[in-house]
This record gives C-alpha cells, structure tokens and sequence, in this order.
C-alpha cells in the first residue's frame, strides 16, 4: 500500500492518503476487500484525523468492502473526522466509472464525522441521512442521480455548513431537472449552511435562477456555481440579484461560458468573484460542452 501523510503544524492535524498502485491490485491481489486491512495495519493510523482513500484497485472490485470494513470496525475508527472516499485522478479512473456503494449504515458507525467527501456516483445510495456533527457533504461526479438528492433533501444535518454537489449530466446518472434542484432546496432544512455549490451542469443558467430564488440566499456568505454551462443569461441573473444580499461574501463561477464583458461586471461586484477559465467550446451535437473530470 502507498501512502502520502501532510502534517499541519501548530493545529495538530493529520490527514493520510492510502491507495493501491497498478503493480499492487495486478499482480499482489490487492483491492477493496484488503483496503481497510490495510489501514488498520498502519502505524501511522490511530494518530489521524482526516483519512482519505485513492485507488483500492478499481479494475478489480468496487467500493462497498471499504464501507462495510469502516462500518464493521467503527471502535477503531472513531477518532477520524474527515472521510474522502474515491480520491482519483483521470489517470486512474474517469470520475464516470468510479463505482461507489451504500453509505446508509455509515451515519450511525461514525458519529464524530465533521467533513464527508464521496467521488462517483454509480450505485450510490445515502440511505436516510442523519447526524448530528457532521458540518461539510461534498459529492463530485458525473451525474447525481436524483435518488441521492432525495437523500440529502431529508437529511438530519443540523450542523452543516457546507454543501457541496456536483449535478453533472444524464448520460452518467442525473435523472431529475431544475425542478429536482428546487425541491432539494425548498424542503431541505439546514439552519447553518453557510456554503452552498450546485455545481458542473449543462442547466447552469436554470440552476443558478432555482439558488437565486432559494431560502437559503438569506443565510449563506458563500455562492458556488462553477464549472458549469453558466452564460450571461445567468450573468445577469447573479448580477442583478447578488446585491440584494449583502451576508453574501464570495462568488465562485470559475470555469463558465460568460462574456468577457459579462464576467468583468460580475468581478466588479463588492465582493470576492472568481469567474476565471472562459470557455467558448462546443460540443458535436451543438450544445456547450462540460468539464468531463
């Protein structure tokens, strides 16, 4: 197993990276049923607090065994706050194929969670949400299937802070609308949020007029609708609401298909706007085309 250890000093913080390497899961056998083994056997183990799991071999299993093998030594993994499953490059697996799994009894197993980040979405499933510390969700993927944003439309999250997702497209697994987006944030109840992205769509105009028009525009101080389709339609949607909330303190719309004129107004707005990485592409079948990692 390989392993990348950052040490934060002065915070007493340590996050460890562990994934397999191609030699490892093709020719050791190696894989997701010898992942948290593996972990567990490492020194360096009890002195973390932040685990993150890259690789585990996915041309040879998917991810259930790393949530089982969590769930069923949850003693001994109680004192990690922060979880980062699926942290793979391009290189060694297209965020499309990652397959991941059931996160439904991981709630319960580790109540101290402060900070939850899962990558891909295929075959997964949140079950019913509910915990009491945990204060940042991230899903990046492909498409978030509306069965996921059902999940976290019920969940019990009085402490969340930051919402993070990536809505991505049909053909890997968003099966809802805007309409899904605006019912995720008119029944969602989250008292804290204070960071919320709905992020990389093909429906970014439409999405960024549904978070415009959501409660939560009151309350949060940091607005993240990047790597998406937005265009000046949206542009001027964010323009003209954007000053009626003055808690707002940042912009995040990198990577957008805005004007060079419509983006210099958005960064003039009196607050932190990053509205970088202007895409002019097209796809072959005539719509913009998104960011594909």
């Amino acid at each position: 197993m390989k392993f990348e250890l950052v040490e934060e000093d002065n915070i007493n913080v340590t996050k460890q990276t562990y994934y397999y390497e191609y030699e490892e899961y093709e020719e050791e056998d190696k894989g997701p049923e010898t992942m948290i083994e593996d972990i567990l056997a490492h020194k360096a183990f009890p002195g973390l607090d932040e685990l993150v799991i890259g690789n585990w071999g996915v041309w040879n299993g998917s991810c259930p065994p790393i949530i089982d093998g969590i769930v069923e030594n949850k003693e001994k993994f109680s004192h990690i706050q922060k979880v980062f499953i699926g942290n793979m490059g391009y290189e060694e697996c297209e965020v499309s194929w990652i397959e991941q799994g059931d996160y439904s009894k991981l709630w319960a197993a580790m109540p101290q969670l402060k900070e939850l980040t899962i990558k891909g979405s295929n075959e997964l499933v949140l079950g019913e949400i509910c915990h009491e510390e945990l204060e940042a969700l991230t899903i990046i993927c492909g498409g978030l299937p509306v069965s996921v944003i059902q999940s976290i439309q019920n969940a019990k999250l009085p402490k969340l802070k930051k919402l993070l997702l990536f809505i991505g497209v049909e053909e890997y697994g968003f099966d809802g609308d805007e309409n899904t987006i605006k019912e995720l944030l008119t029944q969602a109840q989250f008292p804290e949020l204070t960071y919320l992205g709905i992020t990389n769509s093909e429906i970014q105009d439409e999405l960024t007029e549904v978070v415009l028009g959501s409660k939560f525009m009151e309350q949060i101080t940091t607005l993240d609708l990047s790597n998406g389709t937005l265009t000046d339609k949206g542009g001027a949607l964010l323009l003209e609401k954007i000053p009626q909330y003055p808690n707002i303190r940042k912009l995040d719309i990198h990577y957008n298909y805005l004007s060079v004129n419509m983006a210099k107004k958005l960064e003039a707005l009196p607050i932190e706007v990053d509205a970088s990485e202007i895409e002019q592409s097209w796809g072959d079948d005539g719509r913009i085309a998104l960011l594909t990692e």
